[in-house]
């Protein structure tokens, strides 16, 4: 075993992070360590679900799962916070919505990394993409930049972990292409931000997720309370 076979995958349930999974090991790391984190979001136990199967089905080296409440205790997200609603998707929006985790990716990684390191990993995959940047802060490549330094600064001499973020430019499309390329089993994954069974179909994340599928005249496999048409 060699240190460049191992990496971290941040598992959130979803099908970004699984895609980013399957990825990792396309790029030749056979040893994955995957990571999920529950925050006191309303699907949490269906996501840690989710992410458990994913570590399963790429037979992971080890899954770590982590509850960290003090997002959810510092609130001021709809993910979160029981007093604010999940807003109905608004694709076009350029505002920040009201899911977003306050600087929530720096805690992740900031886990990721220390696990990494603890395990001799050299890199940390996260699912990230341009949808997300678009209205997330923490998912823009410059947020990737400036962490990658602060885990070059802030980590041990010897020790040389790469942050990927493989879809940072891509689209929701181009990820669901991806992934039906690597036969992700995607009914193993969970992107409603309301609820654990059906999905929704009308939140910000079921929407991107459910456009994508149909723009690639592919059947989305979980179920749908609704499956409108985001598609032109």
């Amino acid at each position: 075993m060699t240190q460049n076979s191992r990496a971290v995958v941040l598992a959130s349930g979803g099908m970004d992070s699984a895609t980013a999974a399957y990825e990792a090991q396309a790029q030749g790391y056979d040893e994955l360590f995957l990571l999920h984190t529950s925050y006191g979001q309303q699907t949490e136990a269906r996501e840690q679900d989710c992410a458990q199967a994913l570590a399963d089905h790429v037979e992971a080296a080890d899954f770590l799962h982590i509850e960290t409440s003090h997002l959810s205790e510092i609130g001021a997200s709809s993910l979160t916070d029981q007093e604010m609603e999940v807003a109905d998707a608004d694709m076009e929006s350029d505002e920040i919505p009201s899911s977003y985790v306050p600087f929530r990716n720096a805690n992740l990684l900031s886990m990721a990394v220390s696990y990494a390191e603890a395990n001799d990993c050299s890199a940390v995959f996260i699912g990230a993409h341009s949808e997300d940047f678009a209205g997330y802060p923490d998912c823009r490549p410059a947020f990737f930049g400036a962490f990658q330094q602060v885990v070059d600064v802030g980590s041990k001499p010897d020790t040389s972990i790469t942050l990927e973020a493989p879809f940072v430019e891509w689209s929701k499309t181009d990820i669901a292409e991806r992934g039906l390329e690597l036969d992700v089993p995607y009914e193993d994954t969970w992107s409603c931000y309301r609820a654990e069974a059906p999905a929704c179909g009308t939140c910000d994340s079921c929407a991107f997720r459910l456009r994508a599928f149909q723009e690639l005249d592919a059947r989305d496999p979980i179920e749908y309370a609704e499956r409108p048409s985001y598609v032109e």
